[in-house]
């Protein structure tokens, strides 16, 4: 009996648990089938998220022992060491020493010099079709006598090839496949949704002396990027056949590449004077063509940070920082004040505002990314963790006094001391791929950082106000309601001025922030442009005064002897709502956020404290480590 009432009640209970999930199969088909009635009204807000949600880090100017001004002056790590520390392992550098990032870059392209392409290889490797020719026998032999050899060949390079203009490896075919082994190598360490690998090249047209350097970066695989080969400036000093070149590989692939420009401060002048290559004035058609190809612009790395200059900007008291301004990158002809304003991110854009203004097209309406353009094949920017530009200059007691820059005049001479710890790049995408990254790219959603990975977003619009700052879906608001970083604002609304949302967020393993500043630039009706800067967030109990500017500093927490500072003072996060209180709807303008950190200790005084030796005297002991948006652009028409 108790047997068959088990029986009974377990039959029962099963046939009840069979009609309850019949029951509830068809109220949940009922209840499915009202909510798809309407349309779009998916419960979860997440389906279908189409905005950028994800910042990455990575470098976009990158060399390794290919280029021949790498390779020849003593760098032998090569594009799978590149690749293995970017993405966060532990590597020997090049001159035997640990070295490891203290987190992994999202992204890094591999840019080696087009010119010569193969050089440095078929002199470590002794080629013979090198050896057969005098010259290039001559450069391997000084090349294998020591570092004094190595830098008389290098030396020799520079005279024939940047000076006279020509090409000493011409006719020799070194090249040969290398060009195929390189993208086929950036192809192979692409792993989507985890570390994205980009090919490009660095065209180094350098007229003069002055640079005019182009780093070019695809968004495409070896499939594409196999059907083209690198342009050189032996081919052409001029970055419009550049152009052109880009412009036919894009027609016969349906690929996508850019331009982008960098170390104007070294160009004396050139590099954003608005004028075509042979002098004569841009008009709308080459203004377009540049702003097409050139999206973007490098505004900082180890040679340098062009943000601005103290003499283009004197209202600014973080103008003068990592500046290089004594000549061109050749060390032959001094800089003269006149020049200043043709090589600067911020004057630039003011420079864009003027042709504009003529033509109908503004030539230098581009965005800002930063890189290291390391020629050791390790991408360290941090102040703490500085290898240098080249494999001679990589940690050691005697680095500060090295030639970056030889020069006969020894005021125009730049040294190991003067260079910056670089930059990074950082972009807002979706995923990481090489569809998000380099799309960011070319839609300016990125921004530069002087070496930290300081977090920042902004948009710009009509209808924002203090409140939004709280809104808990913060970028989806922005994306609704306005235009983020590289966006544009027009069609302005009867009385309405423009305002901006901003957060800032420090670097984890870095220092607090100092303050959040609006970078305005303009120009009126009879074609003068103008910059303004106002502090829209400022850490402590500080106060931003009524002409828009928190004039006191932060104050510093360095310990130079010990190379030390903490973040007992500044912030770790940053926000706020600015409206332009001078806004004229007639007038064009920009707009970028410039995020700035507490002091801490500059590299060189890193290394002091590390090696016992005296501070060198040519640089602060101090650095204030940033960032810079991309603009925000407003045109009147």
């Amino acid at each position: 009996m108790k047997t068959l009432n088990y029986v009974s009640k377990l039959t029962m209970g099963l046939a009840s648990s069979v009609l309850l999930a019949s029951t509830s199969a068809l109220a949940f088909e009922g209840v499915v089938s009202e909510a798809t009635v309407a349309e779009g009204t998916d419960y979860s807000p997440f389906v279908d998220r189409s905005y950028p949600d994800r910042v990455l880090f990575g470098d976009l100017h990158f060399h390794t022992e290919i280029s021949f001004d790498a390779g020849l002056v003593g760098t032998s790590l090569n594009i799978h060491d590149a690749f293995r520390v970017a993405r966060g392992e532990r590597i020997i550098s090049n001159t035997g020493q640990s070295v490891q990032l203290i987190r992994p870059l999202d992204f890094l392209a591999i840019t080696e010099h087009a010119e010569m392409l193969g050089l440095a290889t078929a002199v470590r490797a002794a080629d013979p079709r090198l050896l057969a020719d005098d010259w290039g026998r001559l450069t391997y032999e000084r090349f294998n006598s020591g570092q004094e050899g190595r830098m008389a060949a290098f030396a020799d390079i520079i005279e024939i090839a940047a000076v006279q203009g020509r090409d000493p490896t011409a006719g020799l075919d070194l090249d040969g496949d290398l060009w195929d082994e390189i993208i086929e190598t950036v192809d192979a360490y692409y792993e989507p949704g985890v570390f994205t690998t980009l090919s490009g090249y660095e065209w180094t047209s350098t007229p003069l002396g002055n640079n005019l350097h182009r780093v070019i970066v695809f968004g495409d695989g070896a499939e594409r990027t196999r059907q083209t080969r690198p342009f050189t400036y032996f081919e052409s000093e001029d970055p419009e056949p550049l152009w052109d070149h880009l412009a036919n590989y894009e027609k016969m692939t349906g690929g996508s590449a850019i331009s982008v420009p960098h170390n104007g401060n070294i160009s004396n002048g050139i590099m954003f004077a608005p004028t075509k290559f042979d002098g004569s004035p841009m008009d709308a058609d080459y203004a377009a063509k540049r702003i097409r190809w050139e999206p973007m612009h490098e505004v900082t790395q180890i040679k340098g940070d062009e943000e601005t200059h103290p003499m283009l900007s004197p209202d600014d008291e973080f103008a003068d920082f990592e500046t290089w301004d004594v000549a061109n990158i050749s060390g032959t002809v001094a800089k003269t004040p006149e020049m200043l304003r043709y090589e600067y991110g911020r004057s630039a854009l003011k420079v864009g505002l003027e042709v504009q203004r003529q033509t109908g097209v503004n030539p230098f309406k581009f965005g800002f990314y930063g890189t290291t353009d390391t020629h050791t094949a390790l991408p360290t920017t941090r102040e703490d963790n500085y290898f240098g530009k080249y494999q001679h200059t990589e940690p050691s007691p005697n680095r500060h006094n090295i030639d970056v820059i030889p020069a006969d005049d020894p005021a125009l001479r730049i040294l190991t001391a003067q260079e910056s710890a670089a930059g990074l790049t950082a972009v807002w995408a979706r995923e990481n791929s090489r569809e998000e990254v380099h799309g960011a790219i070319k839609r300016k959603e990125a921004y530069a950082t002087t070496g930290s990975r300081i977090r920042v977003r902004v948009f710009g619009g009509w209808n924002f106000n203090a409140d939004d700052l709280s809104a808990p879906d913060f970028a989806a608001h922005g994306y609704r309601n306005g235009v983020p970083m590289g966006g544009d604002l027009s069609n302005a609304p009867e009385n309405a001025t423009p305002g901006f949302l901003v957060r800032a967020l420090r670097d984890p393993d870095g220092a607090n922030l100092d303050r959040v500043q609006i970078i305005k630039g303009w120009i009126d009706e009879s074609g003068e442009t103008f910059e303004r800067i106002y502090d829209m967030a400022v850490s402590g109990e500080r106060e931003i005064g009524a002409d828009g500017r928190a004039r006191e500093p932060v104050g510093s927490t360095v310990n130079v002897e010990m190379a030390t500072y903490n973040n007992s003072i500044g912030a770790a996060t940053l926000d706020g709502y600015w409206q332009d209180p001078e806004f004229d709807p007639s007038q064009d303008a920009f707009y970028y956020v410039r995020v700035m950190e507490i002091p801490k200790p500059r590299w060189t005084t890193i290394d002091a404290a590390f090696y016992d030796i005296p501070l060198p005297d040519i640089v602060p002991a101090e650095v204030q480590d940033r960032a810079y948006t991309s603009p925000i652009w407003y045109n009147s028409k």
